[in-house]
């Protein structure tokens, strides 16, 4: 299972860009794919064109929604990591997929990275 932040989600639709050239590998292998719904609003936010947002409403119908221990362990994430200034919705989007088992792709990976001592695996 992979997670996907935003970021990622955005460039996975470039065709040839290496987020394109991944997630179509990832698809080839049998990959299962979700994205939290604190990511997902972001996403939506675009820019988007009407067939992109098709495609991924059609990918992600059920978008893993943030539930209570999913914002606690944000919470201790955000001030395990050292309280960073607009890192919350990182954080949120980190507890998503360590709830789910899931590996995270993102383009920022220096916003991730101090999550993985606590068990964040970034794809």
């Amino acid at each position: 299972m992979i997670h996907f932040d935003t970021n990622y989600l955005i460039q996975a639709t470039v065709p040839g860009s290496p987020a394109h050239v991944h997630f179509a590998a990832w698809a080839e292998e049998g990959e299962t794919f979700g994205v939290s719904t604190v990511a997902w609003p972001e996403y939506l936010c675009g820019p988007l064109d009407p067939q992109g947002e098709a495609l991924a409403r059609q990918m992600f119908p059920h978008p893993e929604p943030l539930l209570l221990a999913d914002a606690e362990e944000a919470a201790d994430l955000f001030n395990r990591t050292g309280r960073r200034s607009r890192s919350l919705a990182d954080c949120m989007i980190a507890a998503v997929a360590l709830r789910c088992g899931a590996k995270l792709a993102t383009i920022n990976t220096a916003d991730f990275t101090p999550f993985q001592p606590h068990g964040l695996i970034l794809a």
